[in-house]
C-alpha cells in the first residue's frame, strides 16, 4: 500500500461495539418523491433530513484524522423528522456557476417550434439533469478489529477505499467539498458538478428481498458480540471480517445503493455513482463472503422493480469486477427480467470465488434459461470467464463489442446497474489485470447508450487506492458527459478472443444477435442444417471429375446413407486387370493453425445454417456436430452395408494383380480392423491423389470388407498416423498404434511388418523418450516422420510412397 494514499490514521476500534449505540438510524420509508418537473427547477443537492451523512457546502464530512472522525460521529446524533422525505431538497446551491434549467415558457416555445416544423417533441430533457453521487463517511467505520502487524499489512478491503475515490472526485472539480478543495490545490469546479444523494439504512424487509431472515439475524447479532467473538466469527466464514458497527455500515451501503438507483429511476439525476462499502456482489442468500455483507446491487434492483414496476422492469446488471459475482448470479438465476453479465478471471474455477459457477456454461435455470422474449420469458445469465490473469483493455473492449453490447441492445433494458469493481485495474495486485481508466470510461460510455442513459455505478471491489481513484474518476467524468480518452494498443489476446468466441457460440442459442450459431438437436433433426462436411466433399468430387476424369460408383441400395451419394469415385479402368489402390481417408477438414486433439483424431462433422439476412452458408456460420464424437460406434455400424456392398460388387469380383491399401488418419484403424478381424469399420474423408500413371486409382470414402484371403490378396499397406497432443491421447482412435494379431492368422504380424509402411508423426507418443521399450514389431514397419499433422505428412512423404508402390508392383 502506498503510504501517500494514507489519508487518515487507521481506527483502533477494539471497543467499537459501544460506537454502534450512537450511530443514528434512519427509519424513513421511501415512498414520497418529487416529480421530474420539480427536480428540473431545483439545483440543490438531493438531501434527507438525516444530518449525519448529509454534506454542507461550508463543512467537510470527511474527517482527516481519528479525532476529527470521532467528533463527526458524535455530532451526528440528531434524528430525522418522521414525515420527511429522503429526497427532500434544500435551497442552497452547490455552485453559483451551475447553469439554470430552461423555464416553462422556454420549453413550451421550443415544443411549439418543433410541432410547426413537423418534428415529434422530445420525451424529456434528461441532458439538463446533473449526475448524482452517494457517499457517507460512516461507511468507513467498518474495519478490522485486529491491528495490522505493520503499516503495509492492511486488509485489502480498506476503509480508505471510498475516501480515496471521493477525494479524487473533489480534486477534479466534480464535487464541491470546500475543505478538501482549499487544502489540496484542486482543479476549478466543473460547470455542472455532481449532486449529492444522501444515504439511509436499508430496512429488513428490503434485505429479505434477496437474503433470507437467517442472514439478517446473523448480521444483526454481531452488534452484541465481543471483539474476540467477532474475530472468531470472521475466521469461521469465507473472507470476511467484523467489528461492532459492521452491521450498521452494511445497512448504509445497501441503503446507499437503493437511494442512488431510486434517484436515477425517478428522474432526479440522469445517472449516478454510489461510492459505498462494504461491497456486496459475493454475498449469497444465507451467508456473507468475499468481503461482502449484503448484496447491495441485487437489493437495489429488487426495490426499484417493486417501486417502479412500469419503468424499471427489465434491468441489466453488468459486473466488471475481476471476481465473479456469485451472489448476484444466485439472486437472479431464474429471473427473466434481469440480465446479469459478468466479466471476470476464472482460471478454470481456481480463482475466487472458485468452482464452476462462474463458467460460460451457466446461462440460467428454470423460467430464465437464455434469451428474453416478451411473450415467452426465459432466464438470463452470461459469464465471460477469462482463463488467466493479465487481461487488458483490448480484451474487455472485444468482449463488449462482440457479446455485451449486442446482447444488451437485444435485451433493451429499462435500467442499467454496473457492479463496478476496479480490481481488474492496472496496478491491482489482487486482480492481476491491466484495465486502464480509459477502458473503464469507454465501457461506461457504451452502457450509457442503453435505457435512455439511466445508469448507476455501484462500487464493488478494487484494492489499490490509486487505481480505484483514477478509474472511478474516469467513469464519473464519462457519466457527467465528458468524452472518454483514447485507448492505446487495442489488440486483444488470443486467449481473450477464444474466450469471447466460446461464450458467443454457447449463448447464440438464446440471442439472435450472436454468431456463429451453436447446433442443437432440432437444427439437425428438422433438416434445416447443412453439413459442411458434405459441401466440401461435393466440391472435391466435382474437382476430381473435371481434372482426373473420375466417375461415380453407383450405389443401388436404399439403406445406404445419402451422405455417400456421388462420393465413391474411381478411374474409368477400375474393372480392368490392372493394379488397384484403395484409399481410406478421414472426412474433409478445414486446416487450423494449431494441432489439437480434434484435428489429430476423429474428424468432426461441420454443420452450417444459412445467415438469416444474406441467405448464404458461410464458414463462420458453422459448428461442430457432436455426433462425430458421441456416436462414433453408431457411425461405424451405419457404413457396414456400404463397405460390404463395395467389396462384393466392385472389388472382389475383379482380378487385380496388385492391391494396395492406404490409410490416412483414423482410417488407419479401419485397415487394421480388416486385417485382424475381416470386419467392417467406418471411414470418411478428403481425397489424396498420387501421380502414378501406370496404376488405376479407386477413390473410396469408405470401408471395405475383408475376406478370408485379405492379407494374401494385398500387396502392401501404407498408413499415416498423426502426432498425439499428449501421451494421454494414446488410446484415441486417430492416433493409436494397432498391432497385427496372430490369433486369427498364424504369423500375421510377421507378414504385416514385411508388407507395411507406417508413417508416424514426429511428436507421437511412440517416440517419447519416457518409453522403456522399443515399439513392438507387431505394429508393422514404423517410420518417424519429420512432420506432425496429416496434411504436412502427406506432402512430405508423397514421393516415397510412390516409389514404394511402384517397386512392389513392378512398375519401376
Amino acid at each position: 500500500m502506498d503510504p501517500d494514499d494514507d489519508d487518515t490514521t487507521m481506527l483502533d476500534v477494539a471497543g467499537t461495539s459501544s460506537v454502534q449505540s450512537i450511530l443514528p438510524l434512519s427509519q424513513q420509508n421511501l415512498r414520497t418523491l418529487p416529480s421530474t418537473q420539480d427536480s428540473m427547477t431545483r439545483s440543490a443537492p438531493i438531501r434527507s433530513r438525516i444530518p449525519n451523512g448529509s454534506r454542507d457546502s461550508t463543512k467537510s464530512s470527511a474527517p482527516q484524522d481519528e479525532d476529527e472522525m470521532t467528533v463527526g460521529l458524535r455530532k451526528g446524533t440528531k434524528q430525522s423528522s418522521p414525515g420527511s422525505s429522503v429526497f427532500a431538497c434544500e435551497t442552497n446551491h452547490i455552485s453559483s456557476s451551475q447553469p439554470s434549467p430552461p423555464s416553462r415558457e422556454q420549453l413550451d416555445a421550443y415544443l411549439s417550434d418543433l410541432e410547426l416544423e413537423g418534428h415529434d417533441p422530445p420525451s424529456s430533457f434528461i441532458s439538463v439533469l446533473p449526475t448524482g453521487y452517494c457517499y457517507d463517511v460512516r461507511m468507513r467505520y467498518h474495519c478490522e478489529l485486529e491491528p495490522p502487524k505493520d503499516r503495509r499489512d492492511y486488509h485489502p478491503e480498506d476503509p480508505r477505499r471510498i475516501f480515496s475515490i471521493y477525494r479524487e472526485l473533489c480534486l477534479a472539480g466534480l464535487i464541491d467539498d470546500k475543505l478538501i478543495r482549499q487544502t489540496s490545490g484542486a482543479s476549478p469546479l466543473v460547470p455542472k458538478p455532481l449532486k449529492q444523494i444522501d444515504v439511509r439504512e436499508v430496512k429488513e424487509s428490503e434485505v429479505e428481498l434477496v437474503h433470507d431472515k437467517k442472514h439478517w439475524d446473523m448480521m444483526k447479532a454481531t452488534t452484541h458480540l465481543s471483539a474476540d467473538e467477532l474475530i472468531l466469527l470472521g475466521y469461521q466464514l469465507d473472507s470476511v471480517y467484523f467489528n461492532g458497527v459492521t452491521f450498521d455500515c452494511a445497512k448504509l451501503s445497501a441503503g446507499g445503493a437503493i437511494e442512488t438507483c431510486r434517484a436515477v429511476a425517478c428522474g432526479l439525476v440522469k445517472n449516478a455513482i454510489a461510492i459505498i462499502r462494504p461491497p456486496g456482489h459475493h454475498a449469497e442468500c444465507s451467508r456473507p463472503m468475499g468481503f461482502c455483507i449484503f448484496d447491495n446491487v441485487s437489493i437495489a434492483t429488487r426495490v426499484c422493480q417493486a417501486d417502479f414496476s412500469e419503468t424499471c422492469r427489465k434491468v441489466l446488471i453488468l459486473d466488471w469486477d475481476v471476481h465473479h459475482g456469485n451472489g448476484i448470479q444466485q439472486a437472479f438465476y431464474q429471473d427473466p427480467d434481469v440480465l446479469y453479465i459478468s466479466l471476470h478471471v476464472h482460471e478454470n474455477g481456481n480463482f475466487y470465488p472458485s468452482g464452476p459457477y462462474g463458467d460460460h456454461l451457466h446461462c440460467g435455470a428454470g423460467p430464465g434459461l437464455g434469451k428474453y422474449d416478451s411473450y415467452d420469458p426465459n432466464d438470463l445469465n452470461i459469464n465471460i470467464p477469462w482463463p488467466t490473469k493479465g487481461m487488458g483493455d483490448a480484451d474487455y473492449i472485444y468482449a463488449f463489442q462482440h457479446v455485451v453490447m449486442p446482447v444488451a441492445y437485444e435485451f433493451n433494458p429499462d435500467f442499467v446497474i454496473i457492479a463496478a469493481g476496479f480490481d481488474a485495474a492496472d496496478g491491482d495486485q489482487l486482480g492481476g489485470c491491466f484495465v486502464s481508466p480509459s477502458c473503464y470510461a469507454h465501457m461506461t460510455h457504451m452502457l450509457k447508450s442503453l435505457a435512455n442513459g439511466k445508469v448507476v455505478v455501484c462500487l464493488e471491489g478494487g484494492y489499490n487506492l490509486r487505481s480505484i481513484a483514477r478509474s472511478s474518476l474516469a467513469v464519473t467524468r464519462t457519466l457527467n458527459g465528458e468524452t472518454p480518452p483514447r485507448i492505446e494498443g487495442c489488440k486483444a489476446t488470443e486467449s481473450g478472443i477464444e474466450t469471447v468466441k466460446k461464450v458467443a457460440l454457447h449463448q447464440s442459442r438464446f440471442w439472435s444477435c450472436l454468431y456463429p450459431k451453436k447446433a442443437d438437436e432440432d437444427t439437425v433433426e428438422d433438416g434445416s442444417g447443412v453439413r459442411m462436411h458434405d459441401v466440401i466433399r461435393y466440391f472435391q468430387a466435382a474437382q476430381m471429375k473435371e481434372s482426373l476424369d473420375m466417375i461415380n460408383i453407383n450405389l443401388y441400395r436404399d439403406t445406404i446413407s445419402k451422405s455417400f451419394e456421388n462420393q465413391v469415385m474411381a478411374t474409368a479402368n477400375f474393372e480392368q486387370d490392372v493394379p488397384i489402390i484403395v484409399i481410406f481417408h478421414d472426412p474433409s477438414v478445414i486446416l487450423s493453425r494449431s494441432d489439437t486433439a480434434i484435428n489429430n483424431t476423429i474428424r468432426p462433422e461441420l454443420i452450417g445454417k444459412a445467415h438469416p439476412v444474406s441467405k448464404k452458408l458461410d464458414l463462420h456460420d458453422t459448428w461442430l456436430d457432436k455426433e462425430a464424437y458421441e456416436n462414433f460406434e453408431k457411425r461405424t455400424a451405419a457404413t457396414y452395408q456400404l463397405a460390404t456392398y463395395l467389396w462384393d460388387n466392385y472389388i472382389e469380383p475383379n482380378d487385380h494383380p496388385y492391391l494396395f491399401f492406404i490409410g490416412v488418419g483414423s482410417a488407419y484403424q479401419g485397415i487394421m480392423h480388416l486385417l485382424n478381424t475381416r470386419g467392417m469399420f467406418l471411414l470418411e474423408s478428403s481425397p489424396v491423389m498420387f501421380d502414378i500413371s501406370a496404376l488405376s486409382v479407386l477413390m473410396i470414402t469408405i470401408y471395405l470388407s475383408a475376406t478370408e484371403t485379405f492379407h494374401t490378396l494385398t500387396s502392401g499397406l501404407i498408413n499415416f498416423i498423426p502426432s498425439s497432443v499428449t501421451t494421454s491421447t494414446a488410446s484415441t482412435p486417430g492416433n493409436s498404434l494397432i498391432a497385427a494379431s496372430d490369433q486369427s492368422v498364424f504369423h500375421l504380424s510377421k507378414w504385416y511388418r514385411a508388407n507395411s509402411l507406417n508413417f508416424v508423426g514426429k511428436d507421437h507418443y511412440v517416440w517419447s523418450p519416457d518409453r522403456m521399450k522399443k515399439p513392438s514389431k507387431r505394429f508393422g514397419n514404423l517410420v518417424k516422420s519429420t512432420k506432425g499433422t496429416l496434411h504436412n505428412m502427406l506432402t512430405e512423404h508423397r514421393e516415397e510412397v510412390e516409389q514404394w508402390i511402384l517397386g512392389r508392383s513392378g512398375g519401376g
